[in-house]
């Protein structure tokens, strides 16, 4: 499969989605799409893989107007009846968007509105309060991408980072590591082994979020108070995301329920209204273990999303939702193949024959 899998991307999904081969096709259920947000005019990308997540705006018109065209796309009240004993219809797609970034309300929001779709978006809970932050993994990565060559060593409480700051995938795997050591740590004390890094590394043209940026606001920043409400006067939904996205896998289980029911019990008590859904940080097989998907319903969530797996025809465990991870480098085909359930079936087949 990894042979042909440019083959597949570039030229089989492409002619079998303008053919109508997947849209045609007899899969039924639910397929659930992910977006992590619309990349800002004027940003300049910086990281291929973190700034990938995103996408832009025109290519989110594409995608919606493909959806609409072939599929039923469904509101997250839909998915909610669905979830108390309602109907779906015969072949539903759910959007969805993780991490609450500004550029959600500023780029994104207005293409949903013209397309007259609604979304359900999963924020953290620093989004329920008044100061503008930024995700803590992303402001680590952007530390180790812009630091001078040389070597770091930070060392705080139980957890000790020596290192050499060399090529770019090195920092990815240096910074890939400290991710899931530092989610063992409690959001203050995380903060603070950040902080220590940052003085460690010294002066850097990375400095952190420059909120008088309002280009870097857009891409990096999280939204407030405010600007989630303004999401909810648009008629969009919010869903949970933990309070400071940590790796859940690698967090004691005390300290994941906390993040888990803190971040609905913090977002319902701004919101005034509930809360029924939680996306999983990272939302992969890694991430996610059988026990932190019991908390999840511990907490009292009606459902609960991963970041993998989605299409029509897959299971649909009510809390370990599949969903459709949209890229910057997939093509519409490519997004119909996943959609559709085509993707899947031929991975199963692909499997089988090994």
């Amino acid at each position: 499969m990894r042979i042909v899998s440019p083959l597949l991307k570039r030229v089989v999904y492409p002619s079998l989605s303008s053919m109508g081969m997947f849209h045609r096709s007899t899969a039924r259920g639910l397929a659930v799409v992910t977006y992590h947000g619309v990349l800002p005019s004027g940003y300049e990308p910086i990281d291929p893989a973190s700034d990938g997540n995103l996408i832009t705006a025109e290519t989110l018109r594409r995608q919606l107007r493909l959806l609409k065209t072939h599929y039923d796309v469904v509101s997250p009240d839909d998915v909610l009846g669905w979830l108390q004993g309602g109907e779906l219809p015969a072949r539903a797609v759910l959007l969805t968007c993780d991490d609450g970034l500004l550029n959600h309300l500023t780029d994104m929001l207005p293409v949903l509105q013209q397309e007259g779709v609604k979304c359900l978006f999963f924020v953290t809970a620093a989004s329920a309060g008044e100061e503008r932050e930024m995700l803590w993994y992303e402001d680590l990565l952007l530390l180790f991408l812009f630091a001078a060559e040389g070597p770091l060593e930070v060392s705080r409480g139980a957890i000790e980072i020596r290192s050499e700051l060399g090529s770019r995938e090195q920092r990815r795997a240096l910074w890939w590591d400290c991710v899931k050591r530092l989610s063992q740590l409690d959001a203050e004390a995380r903060c603070a082994f950040v902080a220590a890094i940052r003085e460690q590394i010294g002066p850097s043209s990375w400095r952190g979020l420059d909120r008088a940026d309002p280009v870097a606001c857009r891409r990096f920043g999280l939204m407030t108070c405010g600007e989630l409400r303004q999401l909810v006067v648009a008629g969009m939904t919010i869903g949970a995301h933990t309070v400071s996205h940590p790796v859940l896998s690698q967090v004691a289980t005390e300290l994941a329920f906390a993040e888990i029911a803190e971040s609905r019990k913090r977002l319902e008590g701004f919101l005034q209204q509930p809360v029924w859904a939680f996306a999983y940080p990272f939302g992969d097989a890694q991430s996610v273990t059988a026990q932190v998907l019991q908390l999840a319903e511990q907490a009292g969530f009606k459902a609960a999303f991963l970041n993998y797996g989605g299409g029509l025809g897959a299971e649909l465990p009510r809390f370990a939702l599949p969903r459709v991870h949209v890229t910057s480098d997939m093509s519409l085909g490519e997004l119909e193949a996943h959609v559709s359930g085509f993707y899947a079936r031929l991975r199963r087949l692909s499997v089988g024959g090994m």
